[in-house]
């Protein structure tokens, strides 16, 4: 009975968070893709950034990460990886921003929000449903284990 309450839970909202962060991601990196220069002239608030930016391979990179993510919310017990990967993705795209963009657009207000809203906020939550990910595997090995 004791070993009922212990039990770890992965609740459903983490599933729908994974989701909703895969979306997004996939979302957002189409822009890069279909729209890079205007969105990278946007970002640019005035500035008129040179049009050697990579915003195509960052895009392409992004919904990459994005399609990682959204496939890790239907089994993110068994695909734990792919939630460390999409995790790990994220702050690649983060450096990748931060090293190859914004020394072209300046930090401002819209690259500020790019990487905050876009990279580094998404960091939290994820690294939550990791760990709880994680930990309801580890339970279900030991369980195993015992029998």
């Amino acid at each position: 009975m004791d070993q009922a309450l212990n039990f770890p839970k992965f609740p459903m909202h983490y599933r729908g968070l994974l989701l909703l962060a895969g979306m997004y991601t996939i979302a957002w990196s189409a822009f890069y893709v279909y729209f890079g220069e205007t969105v990278v002239n946007w970002m640019a608030m005035g500035l008129v950034p040179s049009s050697t930016l990579p915003s195509y391979f960052f895009g392409i990179f992004g919904m990459v990460v994005g399609l990682v993510i959204f496939f890790a919310a239907f089994y993110p017990v068994s695909w734990v990886w792919l939630i460390l990967i999409g995790i790990s993705g994220k702050i690649i795209l983060a450096a990748w921003f931060t090293l190859g963009f914004v020394p072209e657009l300046g930090w401002n207000k819209r690259s500020i929000f790019h990487l905050v809203g876009n990279e580094l906020l998404w960091l939290i939550p994820l690294t939550l449903i990791f760990l709880r990910s994680l930990q309801v595997k580890n339970y279900l090995k030991e369980l195993e284990k015992e029998d």
